[in-house]
């Protein structure tokens, strides 16, 4: 018999989607994850198979318990202005949006895998746009330059010291957006 698991692995996988939502996957190595986790590296390669496939869990977990729950939230929001301030707060380690943004630019180019899990999620970002702050107005493109927008947004509040330029350019684009489609005033 095999001596018990010392760790909680739904931990280790948050935690590791919070590392690299940070830092990125080729800037975190198996040396950082040891470290950062807490957890022996036979135990991390008994569980997870690999650094990417420890990468693969943080991603599917970060989806489904941060990206989802922001996507359902955006669909709700009753204007672009609302839906990029739900999308835009910091949210403990970091936005809700961080570890996609950096699977979307980072490995999706060279990760099928990654880059079907990123796909995936953005159809779902564009489709909750599309129903909620345009009020399901069957814009061509909008909701797909909608989500570029939030990504874009999120990167800038990511760079800078305050996320009041981000904000800042929601609010603009909301109001430029607002006189060609009264459904996105703020």
């Amino acid at each position: 018999m095999g001596r018990p698991r010392g760790f909680d692995e739904t931990e280790v996988v948050r935690a590791a989607a919070a590392l690299f939502a940070h830092r990125a996957y080729d800037g975190v190595s198996i040396d950082d994850l040891v470290a950062h986790l807490g957890i022996h590296r036979n135990s991390l390669y008994k569980t997870f198979g690999s650094k990417r496939g420890l990468y693969m869990a943080a991603l599917r977990w970060h989806v489904e318990n941060q990206v989802r729950p922001l996507i359902l939230a955006i669909g709700e929001a009753h204007d672009f202005a609302e839906a990029a301030r739900r999308a835009l707060p910091g949210q403990g380690d970091g936005s809700a949006l961080d570890l996609l943004l950096m699977a979307a630019v980072e490995r999706a180019p060279a990760d099928p895998e990654v880059a079907a899990e990123v796909t995936a999620v953005l159809d779902a970002l564009d489709e909750a746009l599309a129903v909620g702050p345009t009020g399901g107005i069957p814009t061509p493109g909008l909701a797909g330059a909608l989500t570029s927008a939030l990504l874009g947004l999120r990167l800038r509040a990511r760079t800078a010291s305050s996320s009041a330029g981000s904000e800042q350019a929601g609010a603009a684009l909301a109001r430029h957006l607002a006189p060609h489609n009264p459904d996105l005033s703020p």
